[in-house]
């Protein structure tokens, strides 16, 4: 018979190679076995997190926290698919651009739909994010919280910053009584939608324009820019600004644990995203398509859906927030009293209600340029 000995274990070989390749590739998975590597959002790296399931499965779990969705993506479109195993992003890069790339793989859908059953709405029945067009499971959703801007309602009452919205910035009147929290991506999305904005629609040069009038007014009128959350609620506590932006319930969670209640997150009640002026993030954590995929990949997948797991991710050093389980009793009943008034869990139905999901901007690299003008001349 004839064959071509490329035919062996699907590899390419010459000469003696051959003897040595099944025994490397079974090495190599079976050290696969006892590895897992994440890349992911801040609170999924924390050893509060992570040693559990350590100790659980004896292996060698590696995480890495990430600056932006993008610049995580493009570790894997660089070639690190062949490193990590877990991704972490927020909603729309998954269905949107790493299954369309193959960048990360099917979950099993038998081992993860049950679980969506336990979580709260509209996370419970079908979840957009959560699937491919073709109705691929494409990731398991958990964080997530409203992320708009943040008050000090000792100055400005909840009411008043529900209902004037991001119009807060552009009154003339409110110039150095703010600051920015320069999360930049987040910050050009409520740019627009001070400028009355859908930021997540194709523009117009006009709307362009008005983005454009927005940040150089925004930027001007700032009495502090920086990209620690920390020293801003401080100094939203201290008195030397009465609001901020970027923010929600991910910044001003820790500081209303500490006892500042008085610190909290807005979300305006109307804007232009279909009659809606909020933003809501939701983390999808998904298998990385590894050509050697740890197993470990889908069983910490289940790990974090357990309620000790769930609140520990919820509550990961940093920064608080609330998670798609809380729907599940087991999952809820460990938050305490103080806990659900740090993520704000009172106003969190309505906060939701009058948000749109996070989407991809299709001008983001047009108005990053203009943002990065107007940040520098600030």
């Amino acid at each position: 018979m004839n064959f071509d000995r490329r035919d062996f274990l699907g590899l390419s070989v010459a000469g003696g190679a051959l003897a040595l390749a099944g025994p490397l590739a079974r090495n190599a998975r079976a050290a696969r076995e006892k590895e897992l590597n994440i890349l992911c959002w801040e609170g999924y790296n924390s050893d509060e997190v992570l040693d559990p399931f350590r100790r659980q499965t004896g292996a060698k779990v590696s995480a890495e926290s990430g600056t932006s969705d993008p610049d995580m993506i493009n570790k894997l479109r660089a070639g690190e698919v062949n490193v990590w195993d877990v991704i972490n992003v927020n909603q729309p890069w998954a269905r949107e651009q790493m299954w369309p790339e193959k960048l990360i793989k099917p979950l099993t859908k038998e081992r993860f739909e049950p679980f969506f059953g336990d979580m709260m709405a509209p996370f419970d029945k079908g979840y957009k994010w959560s699937y491919a067009d073709s109705g691929e499971l494409i990731g398991i959703v958990q964080r997530f919280g409203p992320f708009n801007f943040v008050v000090n309602t000792d100055k400005v009452s909840r009411a008043t910053a529900e209902d004037e919205g991001f119009d807060l910035f552009n009154e003339a009147s409110n110039a150095k009584k703010y600051g920015i929290l320069t999360y930049d991506n987040w910050n050009i999305y409520h740019m627009c939608v001070g400028a009355g904005v859908d930021p997540f629609a194709k523009h117009s040069q006009a709307e362009i324009d008005a983005f454009e009038k927005i940040a150089r007014a925004w930027f001007k009128g700032a009495k502090l820019l920086t990209d620690d959350l920390v020293a801003m609620n401080l100094a939203l506590i201290n008195g030397e600004i009465d609001f901020y932006l970027t923010g929600g319930t991910y910044t001003a969670s820790p500081a209303r644990l500490d006892g500042a209640t008085n610190i909290r997150g807005i979300t305006p009640k109307r804007g232009p995203m279909n009659g809606k002026g909020g933003i809501v993030w939701v983390e999808v954590t998904s298998v990385v398509n590894n050509p050697q995929v740890s197993p470990l990949a889908e069983d910490f997948l289940a790990y974090v859906q357990e309620p000790e797991a769930c609140h520990a991710v919820a509550f990961a050093e940093g920064t608080y927030n609330p998670v798609t389980q809380m729907g599940n009793p087991k999952v809820f009943e460990r938050f305490s009293k103080d806990e659900l008034d740090a993520i704000q869990w009172d106003s969190l139905e309505e906060e939701m209600a009058n948000s749109v999901d996070y989407q991809i901007n299709p001008d983001y690299e047009v108005m990053d340029k203009i943002y990065n003008a107007a940040k520098r001349e600030a």
